[in-house]
């Protein structure tokens, strides 16, 4: 006779508390076959990027881990595998958390439906957001498109607060799978090693996330409020990727921050770091309800505007060599650990769309590619933010001065230095504007514009004059 079993299918939820798919698949000492799937077939254009296959790698060893060995890795169109999976299996049941980009939505819908007309219980949970999009809308039913009400009255209306944690399966006992593939040969890792700094920067995984926001409840927290705009500090909470794989629940992060004695004062930061999480959740809403947020603009008057296209250019971004520090230190630190400090990357992608006037579009596809944390929700809507054609969007005409951004952030230039080491040696003075600098100090910090750190690239009131002239030209009629 076959056993009986359920399988647990792990996506965006690569943790063991606070799970509810997990602590429903194991009640009763079901028996429980985990499983992981690389599904890039059905993701296509949005599977996932360079740096995220990483973090993704390093997760789910940590995972395994957990699982005392357990977890099944499998690869290809999810429905294709589940079915296989039922077939030798006797399954009584497949268990989930909800993910929310249209494409994973698409696909489950139809594998709930397929399991449901084999007559196997099909049960899904909500493990990756505070407020589930359905349950979040105006009084006339419609979705919000900006950020404060859907915050202040949506989500925190009537004391409405997030679920109470879920501990873990105090034993899970474990089914087996002869269809499962090693980690390996998912072929997360490129071949070549070049994310050896990420390794040093990072933890992917449970414990790790735990360790980070632990660390944050006990340092960065204090100072959020002022300190999250200052990349030169270590005041953010890193915990984005934690969050986007689901080594954390934002459940966790929420009680665990909100739970902290606060005073008056430090009840400020605590707030804004809780808002922080509510963005997060509004990027994820707008996605759900316009699926075309990652490619069309939302405001369709861009659709007219004159983007340039000019690869050169654009290779500059990408690789830091723009001539302005905290752009330039912005875009080597994504490089070399997978990551931008949260005002950088308003910096460096006002600089993309408004000086050099390149679509949005192609920050969004680096940003992809390169971020450890690139969530298809939130890197959408963040640059479409940025451009001015998103929901709630900067108005187009904010165009953030790298050089003022840099003295008041980064006003010692320990930013710069960190990531710019061409530089390292000019005075705070200089450091955001090495241009200006008389030849002396250039000579003595041996700094050669043109030669060992190139000159700006564009002059910064010529671009934004011809942004602003751009935006101007367009009608205003649909």
């Amino acid at each position: 006779m076959k056993e009986k079993l359920n399988i647990l299918w792990f996506r965006q939820d690569l943790r063991l508390s606070d799970n509810p798919a997990l602590l429903a698949a194991s009640e009763n000492n079901s028996k429980v076959l985990p499983i992981y799937i690389l599904d890039d077939e059905n993701a296509r254009n949005w599977s996932m990027g360079s740096a995220s296959r990483w973090w993704l790698h390093k997760s789910l060893e940590s995972l395994d881990a957990s699982l005392s060995g357990n977890l099944c890795f499998f690869k290809g169109k999810a429905e294709h595998i589940i079915s296989e999976l039922i077939q030798d299996k006797k399954v009584t049941g497949v268990y989930w958390n909800r993910c929310y980009e249209p494409w994973r939505i698409n696909r489950d819908k139809k594998i709930k439906t397929n399991l449901m007309d084999l007559k196997i219980s099909v049960k899904s949970f909500n493990g990756s957001l505070l407020f589930e999009p359905p349950n979040i809308k105006k009084d006339d039913g419609t979705p919000y498109k900006v950020f404060t009400p859907f915050y202040k009255k949506g989500c925190l209306k009537n004391g409405l607060s997030p679920r109470k944690l879920q501990e873990p399966p105090k034993q899970i006992n474990f089914g087996t799978s002869s269809k499962k593939i090693p980690l390996s040969k998912l072929k997360l890792l490129p071949e070549f090693n070049w994310y050896s700094q990420m390794q040093d920067e990072w933890s992917p995984g449970e414990e790790g996330a735990q360790k980070q926001l632990l660390n944050f409840s006990k340092t960065g927290i204090k100072e959020y409020k002022v300190g999250r705009n200052r990349p030169d500090k270590e005041f953010v909470s890193k915990l984005s990727p934690h969050l986007h794989f689901g080594e954390l629940s934002p459940h966790q992060a929420w009680h665990c921050i909100n739970n902290l004695n606060n005073t008056e004062s430090f009840q400020s930061s605590v707030d804004h770091f809780l808002s922080e999480l509510g963005w997060r959740e509004f990027s994820n809403n707008l996605l759900y309800y316009w699926n075309e947020l990652p490619e069309n603009n939302l405001q369709k008057k861009f659709d007219r505007f004159p983007w340039l296209d000019d690869p050169e250019t654009l290779k500059r971004w990408q690789y830091g060599s723009t001539g302005y520090p905290i752009i330039d230190a912005g875009m080597r630190q994504l490089w070399k650990t997978g990551y931008m400090h949260n005002r950088v990357r308003m910096v460096t992608g006002s600089f993309l769309v408004k000086n050099l006037m390149l679509d949005w579009r192609q920050g969004e596809k680096w940003f992809w590619d390169t971020l450890v944390d690139a969530d298809l929700a939130n890197n959408s809507a963040s640059w479409q933010w940025i451009a001015g054609c998103g929901a709630d969007a900067a108005p187009y005409f904010r165009i953030f001065n790298p050089i003022l951004q840099g003295e008041k952030f980064d006003p010692d230039g320990v930013y710069v230095r960190k990531y710019v080491p061409e530089l390292k040696n000019l005075s705070s003075k200089y450091i955001h504007k090495p241009w200006e600098a008389p030849p002396e100090i250039l000579s003595e910090a041996d700094v050669r514009l043109g030669d060992n750190y190139p000159k700006p690239m564009v002059d910064l009131k010529e671009s934004r004059d011809r942004a602003l002239e751009a935006f101007k030209a367009l009608s205003l009629d649909n």
